[in-house]
């Protein structure tokens, strides 16, 4: 049978940057290399190699340019990197980066928090490498956090979101992904938050990004794939968190991801066994219990089999 183009899901792998971003011992240049090779053998065509950020305030995404240049080259798959500002940007210009990432939040109070400025000041800050971008013919992608709670302000109004969503739009991101940060969203106020925002963009330049801190993570991209969303961000082996919201867990697991899109008959591209040989491999680097259900569930079969 073939799938309709519409039944595609496009995975953007966040693992080596929003999730190892977490992690109290840094893993060394060699430790994310070898994690983002094993990912490149999955069938993943987006892969977010790590922040072009000052390794003072990030120790773990120290050298992410040097990583960048180490990798070896797919055609078949775009690697990014995070450039908070124009430095951060030329960095990754210098070593061939073709696509960026820009971050923002829906609220005032998370964004002084966690990039200590307010929301306008944050467009202020990342204009530059919007003019930069354009200048040199490179991508760039937007991020929106707490986009239905915030740790500091409570319920976030969706309209909020739809604003700063259509500002990164407008100023050039070619897509806008929207981060469910903490994890405490239910479907119902996911769908607030789509309907807000599709009511002025249209559904093929928006992302989810959802944290399992509560469970909903699945559940809220099965709402966001009825809205009509059709690219999510997940995290090999659930890694991640958020340093400026506490309890948040980590991003929803890739390994959960492709579950429910292959039973539900979407596409994905993902390899199978090689996507749970990388979640193997890193959950024994990091030695820690892999939170995926899915994960858990098919070595369990494996061992019996």
């Amino acid at each position: 049978m073939t799938i309709p183009h519409d039944n595609f899901v496009k995975i953007v792998e966040v693992g080596p940057r929003d999730g190892l971003q977490n992690e109290k011992t840094p893993l060394t240049l060699e430790q994310r290399k070898a994690l983002i090779v094993d990912l490149m053998h999955t069938g993943l065509t987006s892969i977010e190699v790590g922040s072009c950020v000052s390794a003072k305030w990030v120790p773990q995404m120290a050298n992410s340019d040097q990583l960048f240049a180490d990798l070896p080259q797919d055609p078949n798959i775009g690697f990014s990197l995070l450039t908070p500002n124009l430095k951060g940007f030329e960095s990754a210009l210098a070593v061939g980066c073709q696509e960026v990432a820009v971050f923002t939040a829906a609220s005032e109070s998370f964004t002084r928090k966690n990039i200590n400025c307010s929301i306008d000041e944050s467009f202020e800050k990342f204009a530059d490498v919007l003019a930069a971008a354009k200048a040199n013919h490179v991508k760039v992608r937007g991020y929106v956090s707490c986009i239905v709670d915030c740790p500091y302000e409570g319920a976030i109004d969706p309209k909020q979101v739809a604003q700063v969503t259509q500002r990164l739009y407008d100023m050039g991101c070619y897509e806008v992904s929207l981060g469910e940060t903490i994890g405490t969203a239910t479907p119902d106020r996911v769908k607030k938050v789509w309907e807000a925002c599709l009511a002025e963009l249209n559904s093929k330049v928006l992302a989810g990004h959802f944290h399992n801190t509560y469970g909903m993570a699945i559940a809220n991209i099965y709402q966001s794939l009825e809205q009509g969303i059709r690219v999510f961000d997940s995290s090999i082996a659930g890694l991640g968190g958020c340093p400026y919201a506490k309890g948040a867990s980590g991003n929803v697991s890739t390994e959960d991801l492709y579950y429910l899109l292959s039973k539900m008959g979407f596409e994905t591209g993902i390899h199978l066994d090689a996507l749970m040989q990388a979640s193997r491999n890193i959950s024994q680097v990091l030695n820690r219990t892999n939170p995926s259900n899915y994960a858990n569930a098919y070595w369990q079969t494996q061992c019996v089999s």
